[in-house]
C-alpha cells in the first residue's frame, strides 16, 4: 500500500516511485489546503457527544483480541488512582487489565487511563511488580517523565487505555471528516506516533493518493460476495501520515487482527496507511491495525474511493491511483463536559 520501489513487496499494497514525484507536485496543494483550516490541533467543529451511538458500534479491536500492550522504557506520569507501592502484579498484563477494569464505560468516564509497571527485576529492585494506575489531564497528550540522563535505563513500561468517547482523532479532508477511534492497548507504538503528529498541529504532506472501490466483490456491509474475485479493485483508500521535513522512524509490527470494514492499518512499518472498505479475511494477519473509522463516517471514505483515478502497476499488481491526491489535516474532536 505504499511501498517504494527500493522496498520490494509483492502484496497488493505496493507503492510505485512515481508517487514520490506526485507528493512534490501536491506540496503546494497541501499548504493551500491547510491554510483553509484552523491550525490548532483541537478541531471544535464537532464534539464527542455529537458522534452519538457511532462510537458504540465501532468494532473495538481491544475487546475482540484482548490486547494489553505497553511501551517498554517509558514512564508516563499523571495523577495516581492506585499506588504501586501497595499494588503489585507478576506481569504487565495484570497491571494493564487492572486499569481496564476501571474503564468499563458503565459508570461514566474512565477512572484509569494510564498504567505504569516495573517489570525489570534487576533494574526495579524493591519496586519490581509495582503497578501504578493513573489518570491523565488529557489522554491524547499524556505526561511523561522528563530529564532522564543519557544512558540511564528507564525500568518502567507504560500503556494507555481509551474508554468510550476518548482517543478519537479526526482526518479532515475537503470531502468531509473521518473520525477514528485509536487502539493504544493493541498498537501502543502506533498510537504514540499519532499523538506526536497531533502535537505538531499540522500534517503538511499527509494525503490520500490511492483509491479503489468495493467493485462487484463486496457488498455495502463489506461482506465478500460468493465466488467473486478478491480484486482488483481492492476496496480501500491509501495514503501517508508522514509530515514533510520530519524524520520518520519505522514502527514495529503490533497487533494484526483480521481486517474489517473501517479498519485503519499501516502498510508495513508505515508511514503509509490505508482504510479498508471491506472485510479482508483473505489478507490474513499481515497489517498492524491501530484504529477504526466510526461507521457513520464510512461514506466519506466511499466518496474518496469514487474520485477519478488512473491505472498503474505496482510490483505486478494492477492498482488505481487518484488523479489528484486528497490532502489531510490531522486533528482531534472536542471533548464535551458529559464525556
Amino acid at each position: 500500500m505504499g511501498r517504494k520501489n527500493n522496498e520490494p513487496n509483492n502484496s497488493t499494497l505496493s507503492n510505485p516511485l512515481i508517487l514520490i514525484f506526485a507528493g512534490f507536485i501536491s506540496c503546494g496543494i497541501v499548504y493551500t489546503f491547510i491554510s483553509a483550516f484552523v491550525t490548532s490541533n483541537r478541531i471544535s467543529s464537532s464534539s464527542v457527544s455529537e458522534l452519538g451511538s457511532s462510537l458504540a458500534s465501532v468494532q473495538d479491536t481491544n475487546n475482540v483480541n484482548g490486547c494489553c500492550r505497553g511501551i517498554e522504557s517509558l514512564e508516563l506520569w499523571g495523577a495516581a488512582v492506585k499506588w504501586g507501592s501497595e499494588f503489585k502484579f507478576n506481569t504487565s498484563r495484570g497491571c494493564c487489565e487492572a486499569c481496564k477494569s476501571m474503564c468499563t464505560g458503565k459508570d461514566g468516564p474512565c477512572l484509569c487511563d494510564t498504567w505504569v509497571y516495573c517489570g525489570n527485576r534487576e533494574a526495579c529492585g524493591s519496586k519490581f511488580g509495582e503497578c501504578w494506575l493513573k489518570k491523565q489531564k488529557d489522554s491524547l497528550a499524556p505526561e511523561r517523565q522528563g530529564g532522564v540522563p543519557p544512558g540511564e535505563i528507564v525500568s518502567w513500561t507504560s500503556g494507555l487505555i481509551f474508554g468510550k468517547g476518548e482517543g478519537i482523532i479526526r482526518l479532515e479532508t475537503e470531502y468531509g471528516a473521518l473520525h477514528i477511534k485509536l487502539f493504544p492497548d493493541c498498537a501502543p507504538h502506533s498510537v504514540a506516533y499519532i499523538i506526536e503528529l497531533l502535537a505538531l498541529r499540522h500534517c503538511a504532506g499527509c494525503q490520500f493518493y490511492r483509491a479503489e472501490s468495493r467493485g462487484q466483490s463486496w457488498d455495502s456491509e463489506g461482506n465478500h460476495i460468493e465466488n467473486a474475485p478478491f480484486g482488483p479493485p481492492y476496496a480501500l483508500i491509501q495514503g501517508t501520515l508522514e509530515v514533510q521535513g520530519t524524520p520518520f522512524k519505522k514502527l514495529p509490527m503490533e497487533d494484526c487482527p483480521t481486517l474489517r470494514r473501517g479498519s485503519v492499518a499501516w502498510v508495513g512499518s508505515g508511514p503509509e496507511f490505508f482504510i479498508s472498505l471491506a472485510n479482508h479475511a483473505e489478507w490474513k494477519h499481515e497489517y498492524t491495525v491501530f484504529g477504526s473509522v466510526i461507521p457513520e463516517d464510512m461514506h466519506i471514505a466511499e466518496k474518496i474511493a469514487a474520485l477519478p483515478t488512473v491505472s498503474d502497476v505496482w510490483n505486478n499488481v494492477n492498482v488505481t491511483v487518484l488523479e489528484k491526491p486528497v490532502p489531510l489535516l490531522l486533528g482531534r474532536v472536542k471533548q464535551s463536559h458529559e464525556d
